[in-house]
């Protein structure tokens, strides 16, 4: 059993050279995030790729946890397009949730696994502007206080990976006018990934992969070119909320990046299986 052990590292030791020396930012969220043993478990993949010399940046989510404390403030959830609509009222829950509940919950739970850790609050980091109006068959509508990223201060993300410390980055933005603003986290993820040129970026979910169907569990796309992801929204495959993912994706490749993972959280170590293995897991992106 141990030399079967020793064999299963030695075989990973490739994949480890190979995304040496270059930021691997992780996008966390979805469902992936709700029960202890999951968080428990993704954290400990990711002090394992600490403590084998890669630079892993965590950008969270915590959509739920916000829609659950919205509903306890009377505030109803609303999306459209796959973005929350988060009027002024909102924006400051919002940003508290992810900052003082999710981003602190994160950050105890790698450092008590040993890994040196640092939270930081998009608000300081992540200059946004106010988004348009998102087109509906409705007609346009006016998403409150929701930004997209203008640009991102990564000089205290790379600090910090030269520290040895994993950067824990929450999705809040702040316009010039000082308002805060609600971030997509895939959108922030993104802009990270393209601003620190990260060879990897993975978005850590609930779901699969990318999926022709998703009511047919063996429709997942297990790679796919820059090329073809056009097509794909035009068809209606790429859709809703995975629209905001693929094209901060595409971002970080046009920036770079050798591959971007779309993986299922709930897999037992779907992290270190996606980086970690020669079939990968879940959908992955290519230039």
């Amino acid at each position: 059993m141990a030399a079967i052990r020793i064999e299963t590292c030695v075989e990973v030791l490739p994949f480890l050279q190979r995304l040496q020396g270059q930021p691997l930012v992780i996008k966390y969220g979805g469902s992936a995030m709700e029960e202890e043993h999951m968080i428990e478990r993704t954290l400990r993949d990711v002090a394992f790729l600490r403590v084998a010399g890669l630079q892993p940046v965590i950008v969270h989510g915590g959509g739920k946890a916000i829609s659950a404390k919205m509903r306890e403030a009377g505030l109803k959830p609303l999306f459209v397009g796959g973005l929350r609509v988060t009027d002024l009222p909102s924006v400051q829950l919002v940003a508290d949730t992810l900052d003082h509940d999710i981003n602190a919950m994160l950050v105890t739970k790698l450092r008590a696994l040993g890994v040196a850790t640092v939270g930081l609050s998009g608000r300081d980091h992540v200059q946004a502007t106010k988004m348009a109006p998102v087109e509906t068959p409705d007609g346009p509508v006016d998403l409150g206080a929701v930004g997209d990223v203008a640009q991102v201060d990564v000089e205290p993300i790379r600090a910090a990976l030269a520290r040895g410390e994993v950067p824990v980055l929450s999705p809040i933005g702040k316009a010039a006018d000082g308002w805060l603003l609600n971030v997509n986290a895939d959108t922030v993820a993104g802009a990270v990934a393209a601003a620190l040129g990260a060879g990897r970026l993975v978005y850590i979910s609930d779901v699969p992969g990318l999926m022709r169907d998703p009511q047919q569990a063996d429709s997942l796309i297990p790679s796919l070119q820059s090329e073809a992801i056009e097509r794909l929204i035009k068809s209606g495959i790429i859709a809703g909320g995975m629209i905001p993912k693929i094209e901060s994706a595409l971002l970080a490749l046009s920036k770079g990046a050798e591959r971007v993972h779309l993986i299922d959280g709930r897999v037992p170590h779907s992290l270190l299986l996606a980086l970690l293995t020669p079939h990968g897991l879940g959908t992955e992106l290519v230039p």
